[in-house]
């Protein structure tokens, strides 16, 4: 079976954790333990600290996938009421993930309307088979 993949639309991911919290409950992970963070795109002096400067202030945020995420491809099944899509991707309140047999057709739509499309380098050690989209 090929790599199950997950595409990120930046554009529409507010940095509200839910994926991260979502996937923490579901599997049940240990306080410390998360298989995804949520990058703040801004000034790169903490969380949800906006770049510029006043009243021009701009940031975004990037769910970064760990490489201990399983793409719930172990412990879930089409009867769970999840339609078998991850637990992050279910419960993203902004439809900023789409799952597995979507992406094709939304990487299409996305080229159509001068998104970029890029992976993460391999330097930042996160999850294979993650695609983020961002207007650029």
């Amino acid at each position: 079976m090929a790599e199950r993949r997950i595409l990120v639309d930046l554009q529409r991911c507010t940095g509200c954790w839910t994926c991260a919290m979502a996937c923490k409950v579901g599997h049940g992970l240990d306080d410390a333990d998360w298989n995804i963070v949520i990058r703040t795109l801004g000034s790169g002096e903490g969380i949800d600290r906006p770049a510029g400067v006043w009243p021009n202030l701009h940031e975004s945020w990037m769910p970064i996938w760990q490489k201990s995420c399983v793409k719930c491809s172990v412990d879930r099944t089409d009867t769970d009421g999840f339609n078998n899509a991850p637990y992050c991707v279910y419960n993203c309140p902004n439809g900023a993930l789409t799952w597995e047999e979507d992406v094709d057709a939304k990487l299409e739509e996305l080229r159509q309307r001068d998104f970029r499309l890029f992976t993460l380098p391999a330097h930042e050690n996160s999850k294979d088979g993650i695609i983020y989209a961002t207007k650029g």
